[in-house]
C-alpha cells in the first residue's frame, strides 16, 4: 500500500479575516480567529477546501487564512510522532502555497470560483525600436508641477492658481541610460512564462493581459480575466460593458458612488480641480525575495505629498491599480498603460532606474487628474495604513459595481450641451489627435535616428577629425622650421578639442533628447487611448438617434427616450471636460519639455565655446 505525505499530516490554518459564503457556490463561511482544517490545497484559482470545527466542508479564499505548520497524525497512546523530514526535503511546493508572499503584504482578493477560467499574462517586449520597448508612459524626468487650477479651467467654483515654477526632476529622477539603446531590451517573444513569473506571481490577481495593437502604433488594450466579484461583464475594451452604452442610458438603478461635478469654464466643460494638487514620489527600489529566496522581486517606495509617509509597492501592485482604474473610469477617462514587464535583465540597475522613472511618470499623470487622484482606490494605493487596511481596501475596490459606462451615473454636469454641436467637436478632436499622433511618431523616429548617430558614428567622426589635426601637427613639427610652433600647438589643441567634443556629443542625448523622447513616447500611448473613449460616446449618440425607431417599435417608452437624451448629454459633457484636460496637460508638458531641451542645447554649445577658449 502506498501512502503519501498528505495522508500522514493534518494541516490547520488560522482565519485572518471574516468571509461570508455565497449560497450555491460550495463556499464555507469563516470568522476571524477561527481555526480550520485544510482538506484540499490543490483547488486552484485562489481557493482551498477546508473543514471547520463543526465538520462543515467548503471552499475558502486562501488569502484569508494563515496556514500553520502541518502536524503529524498519531494513533494515540505513547507512540512517538513520525519523522517526516525525508518528505519535507522531497515534497514539491503546491501551486497554491507558492503564491504566499511572505515579504510584502498581499491582498485577500475574492478569487474566481473554480470552474471559471482566467486569462493568464502573456507579454512580450519589442527590441527592434529602443523607444517602444520602454513603454508608452514616461515622466520625462520631471516633477509634477501641474497647477491646482490649469489655465483656462477657471469656473469660480475653486481657487485659481498660476502655473508654479519648479525644478525639472523628482529627487531620484532617472537621468537616462548610460548606453542607449539599452542592450538588455531585446525581443523576448519566445520566452517561457516561468522566466517572468517572479514579476507576476499572483494567480489570484484580478486580471491578466490580452494585448492587441490598436492600429499602427495605437495603444495596447489590456483586459482579460476579472474576479467573480465584478457585477458587470467586460469585453475587449475594459470598462465597457457587453451591452454597450445602453446599460447606462436605460439603467433603472440609482446612482452609486462619489459624485463627479463638471463645471463650465472659460474653455468649456471642465472637471472640478482641487485647491491642493496631489503628487507623489516613486523612489528607493529594493530587491526582495520570498519562498526562501526562490522568488525575487523589486519593491518601490511611494510617498504622497498628502501624508509624506512612504508605502511599499511591487510592480504587480501598480498593475492592479491600473486594472482597477481602467475598469472603473476607462469609459470616460483614457488610462495610459504601465511600463511593460521585462523578462531578462530586470534586476540590473539600469533597468530598475528606468522602470522607476516610468512608474513615476505614470503616477504623476494619474495624480494630475482630478477624478483619478481623488478616487478611493487611488487614495488607498498611496496611503494604506497597514496590511489589513490594504487587503480590505483591495477587496472593496474589486467589488465596486460602479464600473464601465455606469461611471457616468456619478457625473453631475452644470449644463447639458447640444448633441449635434458635440459631434462636431468630437470629429475635430479626432482629427487633431490623429494628426498629433502622426507628428509624435515622426519626432520619435527622427529622434531615435539622431540618438543612434550621437552615440555611434557622429562621435567617431569628431574623433577622426581630431586625430587628423593632431597628425598634421606632428607632420609640421618634423619640418625643423622654428617659426611654426604656434601653428602646431594650435593644431594639436584643435585636435584634442574635437576629441572632447566627441565625448560630449555621445553624452548629450541623455541630457536633453531623453526627456523630449520620453514625453513624446508617453503621449503616443495616451493618444492611442482616446479612440476607445471617444468610441463610447459615439456609440451612445447612435443609440439616441435610434430612439425614435425604438419607441415606434415599442421597445422603449417616450420617457426612456428623454432619459437617454439627457444621459447622452451627460456623457458628452464629461468627454468635453476630458478633452480640455488633455489640452491643458499637453500645453503645459510641451512648454516644459521644450524649455528643458533648448536649455540643455544652449549649455552644450556654451561648453564647446568654453573648450575653444581654453585651448586658445
Amino acid at each position: 500500500m502506498c501512502f503519501t505525505y498528505a495522508c500522514l499530516v493534518s494541516t490547520q490554518a488560522q482565519v485572518l479575516y471574516d468571509f461570508a459564503a455565497e449560497p450555491g457556490n460550495n463556499e464555507l463561511s469563516i470568522r476571524e480567529g477561527e481555526t480550520i482544517t485544510i482538506t484540499n490545497q490543490n483547488i486552484g484559482g485562489g481557493w482551498i477546501e477546508a473543514k471547520n470545527s463543526r465538520g462543515e466542508v467548503g471552499l475558502v479564499p486562501e488569502d484569508y487564512i494563515e496556514i500553520n505548520q502541518a502536524q503529524p497524525f498519531t494513533s494515540g497512546g505513547n507512540a512517538a510522532p513520525l519523522d517526516l523530514s525525508f518528505f519535507d526535503s522531497h515534497m514539491p511546493t503546491p501551486a497554491s502555497t507558492a503564491q504566499v508572499d511572505v515579504a510584502q503584504p498581499e491582498t485577500p482578493v475574492t478569487p474566481v470560483t473554480p470552474g471559471f477560467s482566467s486569462t493568464s499574462p502573456d507579454e512580450t517586449s519589442n527590441g527592434n525600436n529602443p523607444w517602444t520597448v520602454f513603454d508608452n508612459n514616461a515622466s520625462g524626468g520631471f516633477s509634477n508641477n501641474w497647477a491646482a487650477q490649469p489655465e483656462g479651467t477657471e469656473t469660480g467654483k475653486t481657487s485659481s492658481n498660476a502655473w508654479p515654477s519648479g525644478g525639472h526632476g523628482h529627487p531620484q529622477a532617472y537621468q537616462g541610460p548610460d548606453i542607449y539603446p539599452y542592450p538588455c531590451l531585446i525581443d523576448l517573444s519566445g520566452a517561457e512564462d516561468d522566466e517572468w513569473d517572479e514579476e507576476w506571481d499572483d494567480v489570484k490577481s484580478s486580471g491578466g493581459y490580452a494585448e492587441s495593437e490598436a492600429g499602427e502604433g495605437g495603444a495596447i488594450n489590456r483586459g482579460g480575466a476579472h474576479g467573480s466579484s465584478m457585477k458587470i461583464a467586460l469585453n475587449k475594451f475594459p470598462g465597457f460593458s457587453k451591452s454597450g452604452p445602453e446599460l447606462y442610458l436605460l439603467s433603472k438603478q440609482p446612482a452609486k458612488g462619489t459624485k463627479l461635478p463638471v463645471y463650465s469654464g472659460e474653455v468649456g466643460p471642465v472637471w472640478a480641480y482641487p485647491d491642493y494638487q496631489l503628487d507623489c514620489v516613486v523612489a528607493d527600489p529594493k530587491k526582495g525575495s520570498k519562498l526562501y529566496g526562490l522568488k525575487s522581486y523589486i519593491e518601490y517606495q511611494v510617498t504622497p505629498t498628502t501624508t509624506n509617509k512612504p508605502v511599499n509597492h511591487r510592480y504587480k501592485h501598480f498593475d492592479w491599480l491600473y486594472e482597477r482604474l481602467l475598469e472603473k473610469f476607462g469609459s470616460a477617462i483614457p488610462i495610459p498603460c504601465l511600463p511593460d514587464k521585462q523578462v531578462a535583465g530586470r534586476f540590473e540597475d539600469e533597468f530598475i532606474k528606468m522602470r522607476m522613472e516610468r512608474l513615476q511618470g505614470w503616477m504623476t499623470r494619474m495624480c494630475r487628474h482630478p477624478v483619478i487622484s481623488s478616487s478611493e482606490v487611488f487614495q488607498l494605493f498611496l496611503s494604506y495604513k497597514d496590511e489589513k487596511d490594504w487587503k480590505m481596501g483591495k477587496r472593496k475596490a474589486e467589488k465596486d459595481e460602479t464600473v464601465g459606462v455606469m461611471v457616468f451615473s456619478t457625473i453631475e454636469p452644470e449644463g447639458l450641451p447640444d448633441l449635434d454641436l458635440i459631434e462636431q467637436k468630437c470629429d475635430q478632436f479626432n482629427r487633431f489627435t490623429r494628426a498629433m499622433d502622426d507628428g509624435v511618431k515622426d519626432l520619435l523616429t527622427i529622434g531615435n535616428e539622431h540618438w543612434k548617430r550621437c552615440t555611434g558614428p557622429l562621435p567617431k567622426e569628431y574623433q577622426r577629425i581630431g586625430k587628423a589635426f593632431q597628425n598634421l601637427s606632428s607632420v609640421f613639427t618634423s619640418s625643423g622650421y622654428e617659426g611654426e610652433a604656434a601653428l602646431t600647438d594650435a593644431l594639436t589643441a584643435a585636435g584634442k578639442t574635437y576629441e572632447e567634443i566627441a565625448q560630449m556629443v555621445a553624452e548629450q542625448p541623455k541630457k536633453d533628447l531623453h526627456f523630449l523622447m520620453e514625453t513624446n513616447n508617453e503621449y503616443k500611448g495616451l493618444l492611442g487611448c482616446f479612440p476607445d473613449t471617444v468610441g463610447v460616446h459615439k456609440a451612445a449618440i447612435e443609440k439616441v438617434k435610434e430612439a425614435d425607431k425604438l419607441v415606434a417599435a415599442g421597445k422603449i417608452t417616450p420617457s426612456d427616450k428623454t432619459t437617454m437624451s439627457k444621459r447622452a448629454s451627460t456623457m458628452s459633457y464629461s468627454l468635453q471636460a476630458e478633452m480640455n484636460h488633455f489640452h491643458s496637460n499637453r500645453i503645459y508638458d510641451y512648454n516644459r519639455v521644450m524649455q528643458q531641451y533648448l536649455e540643455q542645447q544652449v549649455k552644450f554649445y556654451e561648453m564647446v565655446k568654453c573648450l575653444n577658449n581654453i585651448k586658445s
